[in-house]
């Protein structure tokens, strides 16, 4: 069969894709690790995509593994996105609950941000280690052609959607403190979650392009007049935002093809920096679905 065009990672309360069909399992193994689950790829239809004659494979990956067995500190971040780009995916969609810093990113809309802080300490943030070394850029984290792609499918199923603003990862499993949530806002975030970093990093890393669908739960504990998020808030928001979700991703997998319209492709080519005679053969080989292009 083909290999899947698209990748969802789900988060918190999305740990499957509906409307699948021809499911295989990937039960993979990489460099960094086995992936936080199997790898579920399957055909996509929908109406925008049969009418296009487009039904795409679509690869979707439990972020914290069925059942919720991983926190966010212990997600194998890099397992998961050499695992997927090990399938052939180019583009990654980030399914993530979030708490909003902003009082007009209100619970149970959607955003798509633009900017990412990494505020994490405890994660593996790049796979470029053991004798190879690369500065990739990320001064836009997100792909902006994804990105633009994904709002507009969000918007076409009615969601109530948002585009940009900054996401800021926290470490996590806790919940942020009053004053870390007031700070956060002094510092102009938008968004607060705990998985996006060193994910978006990590998919650049792999010259994938990524966006992110933040499904705003809480006011996190900032908001006065608003309950601070507990887990019941987050899941129940979730699960009355799964079917926008879901129908926003059967649109924007039935609407691409072709080559991809950015610069994620290549976003190595100016990035590696160690002299070529000196890469140990072993990383070159760990690599080479990455960086074979280039050596």
């Amino acid at each position: 069969m083909d290999k899947p065009t698209l990748a969802i990672i789900g988060g918190s309360g999305l740990y499957n894709m509906a409307g699948l069909a021809d499911i295989e399992e990937h039960d993979l193994t990489t460099p960094f690790g086995k992936p936080s689950d199997p790898v579920v790829v399957g055909t996509l239809r929908s109406p925008a995509s049969e009418a296009a004659g487009n039904n795409q494979r679509v690869a979707f990956l439990a972020r914290h593994g069925r059942g919720h067995r991983f926190s966010p500190s212990e997600v194998n971040y890099r397992a998961n996105i050499f695992a997927l780009k090990l399938l052939g995916v180019e583009r990654i969609i980030s399914v993530s609950a979030c708490g909003s810093l902003r009082e007009d990113y209100a619970p149970g809309h959607i955003v798509i941000p633009d900017q990412l802080y990494d505020n994490t300490k405890d994660r593996e943030r790049t796979f470029f280690r053991r004798g190879l070394v690369s500065h990739v850029s990320v001064a836009d984290p997100f792909c902006p052609d994804l990105s633009a792609q994904l709002y507009a499918a969000v918007q076409a199923t009615g969601a109530t959607v948002h585009r940009g603003g900054a996401f800021i990862t926290i470490e996590g499993p806790r919940f942020s403190t009053k004053a870390e949530s007031h700070a956060f806002r002094s510092w102009g975030m938008s968004l607060v979650g705990m998985t996006t970093s060193p994910e978006a990093f990590l998919a650049r890393e792999a010259e994938m392009c990524y966006a992110v669908m933040a499904h705003v739960t809480d006011y996190d504990v900032w908001h006065v007049s608003e309950a601070p998020v507990t887990v019941e808030m987050v899941i129940r928001v979730l699960a009355q935002n799964t079917q926008a979700a879901q129908r926003a991703i059967a649109g924007l997998a039935g609407s691409l093809a072709g080559e991809r319209n950015c610069a994620c492709g290549s976003a190595l080519a100016d990035a590696l920096i160690t002299d070529r005679a000196r890469i140990p053969d072993e990383t070159k080989e760990q690599l080479k679905p990455i960086v074979g292009k280039y050596l």
